[in-house]
């Protein structure tokens, strides 16, 4: 059912184009930007590392704005109390739906990549191709259960979709996509810790960079599951409620 309901969703949500300008179009502004910001520093390296970091923004850029709305264009078009009263686990409707917009936004990595290397000539090499692959997968299913307790958490508030993006460009400058965590106040280290994007655009730039990966990848879904966890028994903890009071639609 989990298999199905992400295909469906992922069919959806390639056919959209606010969902096509956040994964593609969108990203490469930002990615331009950065291009003629490190350019001019001159370093290979760093440029390098901009790029990867670029490419992950377009992850995060795809789930956490739609991620927010997702319940509300649910209620909108009907549909919410459906999944809610279906006999399948809420839940179980609602993280398929926020993984299949991290995979969208994997469209965005590579062109972003692809971006980089035709427009600005950044020699972008894998030391290791398939653990990049995997490294971007275990990212992107990280951030689709960052976004899955973000749908949950939005469910009652009607500017959901503001609520995501506030979230966003936090999370770019925090997790250390583009600069590095070193440079930041201390007191940001542990907050990024505690974030799943922090480790897994450390383990997709030690895949590309020739560093070791691994440890990153396993924080990685060790955080994007306690995330999971705490969206669970939020999703349980709000339908209750929603039945209890017959608010669940909000009209």
């Amino acid at each position: 059912m989990v298999v199905v309901t992400w295909w469906l969703q992922l069919k959806m949500r390639s056919r959209s184009s606010f969902d096509g300008f956040l994964a593609i179009v969108y990203p490469l502004f930002f990615a331009t930007t950065v291009f003629f910001m490190y350019q001019q520093g001159g370093d290979p390296q760093a440029l390098v590392t901009a790029a990867v970091g670029a490419a992950c923004m377009g992850v995060w850029s795809s789930v956490s704005t739609t991620a927010a709305i997702t319940l509300q264009a649910e209620r909108r078009q009907g549909t919410l109390e459906l999944l809610v009263a279906s006999p399948t686990a809420f839940w179980l409707t609602v993280v398929p739906a926020t993984i299949s917009m991290a995979t969208i936004g994997l469209w965005s990595l590579v062109a972003t990549l692809a971006w980089g290397r035709i427009a600005f000539g950044i020699p972008v090499s894998f030391d290791q191709p398939l653990v990049f692959v995997l490294a971007a997968l275990v990212m992107a299913f990280s951030l689709g259960l960052v976004g899955f307790l973000q749908a949950v958490t939005a469910i009652r508030y009607r500017s959901a979709w503001a609520l995501g993006s506030v979230f966003e460009f936090p999370v770019w400058l925090v997790c250390g996509f583009l600069v590095p965590l070193s440079l930041l106040p201390a007191w940001v280290t542990p907050i990024a810790y505690l974030l799943p994007p922090t480790w897994g655009v450390a383990a997709v730039r030690n895949a590309a960079l020739g560093g070791n990966p691994w440890p990153d990848m396993a924080l990685c879904l060790l955080t994007g599951a306690a995330y999971a966890v705490v969206g669970v028994l939020l999703a349980r903890r709000l339908v209750d409620s929603a039945r209890e009071r017959a608010t669940l639609a909000l009209t």
